[in-house]
């Protein structure tokens, strides 16, 4: 039995244990609150690097390619909201899928755009060999014959276009080509016969399906891709006298081609004409004409109202002319300028030319689509059923434009903060900038 001198040692045993044991469950719970702090600003750092680049290009090429998004969402619902109703009875139908293709395509953006230069290179081939192998389904029961053109595959209740992909596919190839011979670009043999061949079998598959406007975009990338990488303009003058022959026979190939064509060079004075062929275009002009220099007001188009065919898609362009004017017009054409200029810097600066050469491609491409289908809606060439980029209703032209401009910003991450007057040329001849070279340990590919 203890004794009475033991109880107060005891007691004071027992409170020692009784508090140490607090101490101990307190910091337990300190250390689990520490470490869910370090998580959530391990995850917000995460986030947070999602965005960090040192090149200021980096933020132009982003924040003109979102907002270009988000006011393509905006004008899809405008454009589509009349034709919703009349066939599905509610007015959000297109622009529900549009959002969601933007919330699907704007965050693959930001995680392309993480992957360095030297993933692209390295895994070129192989997209391309996916991308032909994509679109050659189009040809099997999964494809689906869309307005005489056979160039979509159905997946489920969504249907997806191969050579939206095979685009970026083919830019890539042919970045990794050059690069690989870019001490042979004076051969034409060494250039033209494998970029030839990825060309003509790619754009073949498109054509066969009946797209002679994709087909048509394709041809501008390819031409801007092999004019950044360094080909001797003699080589491409070459190419284009070739292209020149045989787009009279393509075009002799379809009867659909041969009267849209016809139309388009009459000037659509027929009045015939004017209720078949014409009708897309002249009512893509009264849109235009009717907007004036302020526009009829946001949603307030007239001619959406089931007299412009295509208004959310190919002649989006014409709704934004006539609902936010000549002003808004300009503002639209305005941005893709600044989307190119940023791409031009990209080239510029960039010292590496497989860089240089994919972001020549996709320049070609986004800006060449935007002033084809432009030109479309103006009546300066005959109708293609070519989307506006960015901003055009279509699901698989917006996610794939997204994935190729988040290449470019993969390339743009790293670009100097601060340079000088020049950079590389077409060449690859360094020219007067303080990009670090290849090797170097700021230049050298992530």
């Amino acid at each position: 039995m203890a004794t009475p001198t033991d109880l107060p040692t005891n007691g004071r045993s027992a409170r020692a244990r009784a508090g140490a044991a607090g101490a101990a469950a307190s910091a337990r719970v300190g250390a689990g609150v520490d470490g869910a702090r370090r998580r959530s600003n391990g995850a917000v750092v995460a986030v947070k690097n999602v965005f960090v680049a040192e090149s200021t290009t980096f933020y132009t090429i982003l924040g003109v390619t979102l907002f270009l998004v988000v006011f393509g969402v905006v004008m899809v619902l405008s454009s589509s909201s009349v034709e919703e109703y009349r066939y599905k009875h509610g007015f959000f139908g297109a622009f529900a899928k549009q959002g969601l293709y933007a919330l699907i395509g704007v965050p693959l953006m930001l995680v392309v755009s993480r992957f360095p230069g030297e993933f692209w290179r390295r895994w070129a081939m192989r997209i391309l060999g996916a991308g032909l192998v994509l679109q050659l389904l189009v040809f099997t029961p999964m494809g689906i014959d869309i307005q005489g053109n056979r160039n979509w595959i159905g997946l489920g209740a969504f249907t997806a276009q191969p050579s939206e992909l095979l685009k970026l596919a083919l830019v890539l190839g042919i970045g990794a080509v050059l690069f690989r011979k870019r001490e042979k670009l004076h051969d034409w043999r060494e250039v033209f016969i494998p970029v030839g061949l990825a060309t003509a079998v790619s754009i073949g598959l498109v054509l066969l399906g009946g797209d002679q406007g994709t087909a048509m975009i394709m041809m501008i990338l390819v031409f801007g891709s092999l004019f950044v990488g360094g080909v001797r303009l003699r080589h491409l003058a070459v190419g284009v006298v070739a292209i020149a022959v045989m787009l009279p026979v393509v075009t002799m190939a379809s009867s659909s081609r041969q009267t849209r064509i016809s139309a388009w060079l009459s000037g659509c004075t027929d009045s015939n004409q004017a209720q078949d062929l014409c009708w897309q275009p002249v009512h893509g002009m009264w849109a235009l004409a009717s907007g004036g220099v302020f526009g009829v007001g946001l949603g307030n188009s007239k001619l959406k109202w089931s007299w412009l065919p295509e208004a959310d898609n190919d002649y989006i362009f014409a709704i934004v002319g006539e609902e936010l004017g000549l002003i808004g017009a300009v503002v639209v054409l305005a941005l893709f300028v600044v989307l190119a200029i940023g791409m031009i810097r990209v080239i510029r600066l960039s010292p590496d030319p497989f860089v240089r050469t994919v972001t020549g491609g996709v320049l070609a491409w986004v800006i060449g689509q935007a002033l084809v289908n432009i030109a479309v809606v103006l009546g300066l060439l005959p109708v293609l059923g070519v989307p506006l980029p960015l901003i055009s209703a279509g699901g698989s032209a917006l996610i794939m434009t997204l994935v190729a401009i988040g290449v470019v910003l993969s390339f743009a991450r790293d670009l100097p903060a601060r340079t000088g007057s020049g950079g590389p040329g077409r060449s690859g001849a360094p020219g007067r900038t303080t990009a670090p070279a290849p090797g170097t340990q700021n230049g050298a590919l992530r």
